[in-house]
């Protein structure tokens, strides 16, 4: 049965204020969320969302205003009492433990059980029904988390928030690691909840098309204040975008004029992928872009892995600017004029603890050193040159790169590899949880980096990104190319069809 939304709102947050020392991060925020609806909370890198959040969870407490649920005065809830008052979240980074079963992750802190014996039955009984509840009745309660797939793991944490009698749901960048068909089950799961359970939903994301998809009223935050809130219908894609950002992004995905190709830059011949029995050819050319497009393991990323030099391959060779990688490895691809940004840039990119400075420099301290001795002005130096072709914003050279948002994060490792003068740069999902503005920045820099007749090799789970800015697009499918589109015949439509074929060996 339907549910409609109630005239009194479920959560209220009023004159909400939050600082870190002398920063202050929520400035007179105020928020309604109302039973059955879906409250979109959109704004860039470093608006306040995350604060947000953390304040409605009682992660941390808010320096003034008021919290009431169902009308009543929470205080300042620890994460367990906001949990009893049945706020529930799920994150981007998922909390389950992978080498528990499903259904012990699942009733975690609440395992049925008598004089510290758990009720095996009772378990797989309650297991088995908060799994149903998402649609996943196939799954056995049994299994180790680490054997699902991610899409699967992100529907049972689901399953555990609802479980603990959730009212209150907030989602954080949950599509971030899906594929397109997996967002979809997520968000028509979602859907459910809301409109058969009265669900009261908080929906964060970067993607514009899920908030129309989704969201019944949106609320923009920008630099810590509120800008709006207002149904979604009153917002057009560019209003919604101006909003967040303050400003007019003319184009997301900007107009190359006058595009030229030179020589190739990337050859890739007859590279199998272990265990592969398909050969992948492609070529890239000197100011071109090359997309890599495919479902979720299609093999994108251990392609660009492998041409780096990162994976082992059964067979294969690899040219760059007409030279052979031989030793075949990731400090012989460098010094070729390789760079790879990898696709998690949390686990694979920064060094957290580092400075903006020594990020940049590290992939080539040569650069920046005499006689073994690194210089800390050639390193300044050298960064000083490159920031303004990234639009880098930062304070300090000596600040950490965690410090930064996402977007200049990614900026700061092309940096990195532009210090090493790569001729060829290979992008795994380049802006993986990068807000819209960081984005059109992002998206730019790619065009202006092809101009200088860098080839560029970039994978996205993202279609429309894909199409908004490549030049040609390969797809693959169980490691092996199906395909071929130049752009001008590439749709979304075309590339699925091709995502779901069988491989064919191409030549190069």
């Amino acid at each position: 049965m339907a549910v409609s939304p109630s005239s009194q709102p479920l959560v209220q947050l009023t004159h909400v204020t939050k600082s870190f020392g002398p920063v202050q991060v929520l400035k007179d925020v105020s928020l309604e969320l109302n039973r059955g609806e879906v409250l979109c909370l959109a704004g860039e890198n470093g608006a306040g969302k995350s604060t947000l959040i953390k304040i409605l969870t009682g992660a941390i407490p808010r320096d003034a205003g008021e919290y009431r649920i169902d009308g009543q005065d929470v205080g300042s809830p620890s994460p367990a009492q906001a949990r009893e008052l049945g706020v529930g979240v799920v994150y981007q980074e998922l909390s389950l433990l992978r080498e528990v079963s499903v259904e012990e992750n699942l009733l975690m802190g609440r395992l049925p059980a008598r004089r510290a014996v758990v009720n095996k039955r009772e378990l797989r009984a309650r297991a088995t029904s908060m799994l149903e509840r998402v649609g996943l009745s196939r799954v056995d309660p049994g299994m180790l988390v680490s054997d699902l797939p991610v899409a699967t793991r992100q529907m049972v944490e689901i399953a555990k928030v609802l479980g603990a009698n959730a009212r209150i749901v907030i989602f954080d960048e949950p599509t971030t690691s899906l594929s397109e068909e997996n967002a979809q089950r997520l968000l028509q799961l979602i859907n459910r909840l809301k409109k058969e359970e009265g669900v009261a939903v908080l929906y964060v994301t970067h993607r514009l098309e899920e908030i129309f998809e989704i969201g019944d009223r949106i609320t923009v935050l920008r630099d810590g204040q509120l800008i709006t809130t207002a149904p979604a219908n009153q917002f057009t894609h560019d209003s919604l975008i101006r909003s967040m950002v303050g400003r007019q992004i003319e184009a997301l995905y900007p107009e190359r004029q006058h595009k030229q190709f030179g020589k190739t830059v990337l050859s890739v011949q007859g590279l199998r992928l272990q265990g592969s029995p398909y050969s992948i050819n492609l070529e890239v050319r000197a100011g071109e872009i090359l997309g890599l497009g495919g479902l979720v393991g299609a093999g994108r990323t251990e392609t660009v892995r492998a041409i780096f030099g990162a994976d082992r391959v059964d067979a294969g060779k690899v040219y760059v600017d007409g030279t052979l990688l031989h030793p075949w490895s990731p400090g012989q691809a460098v010094k070729a004029g390789l760079g790879l940004l990898t696709e998690d840039r949390k686990e694979l990119g920064i060094l957290a603890d580092l400075s903006i400075r020594e990020n940049v420099t590290i992939a080539d301290l040569s650069e920046v050193s005499r006689l073994d001795v690194i210089s800390q002005k050639q390193e300044v130096s050298l960064v000083r040159q490159l920031v303004p072709r990234l639009r880098l914003k930062y304070q300090s050279t000596e600040q950490p790169i965690s410090s930064l948002s996402g977007g200049n994060q990614q900026k700061v490792l092309l940096s990195r590899w532009l210090a090493t003068k790569a001729k060829v740069l290979l992008l795994d999902e380049p802006t993986k949880g990068v807000d819209v503005g960081a984005k059109a920045d992002i998206y730019t820099i790619i065009g202006d980096l092809a101009a200088h007749e860098l080839g560029i090799v970039v994978v996205s789970s993202y279609l429309p990104e894909l199409l908004g800015i490549c030049d040609r697009v390969v797809v693959l499918h169980d490691f092996g190319v199906t395909g071929e589109l130049p752009i001008e015949d590439a749709t979304e439509e075309e590339v699925l069809r091709l995502a779901s074929s069988t491989p064919v060996s191409m030549n190069a």
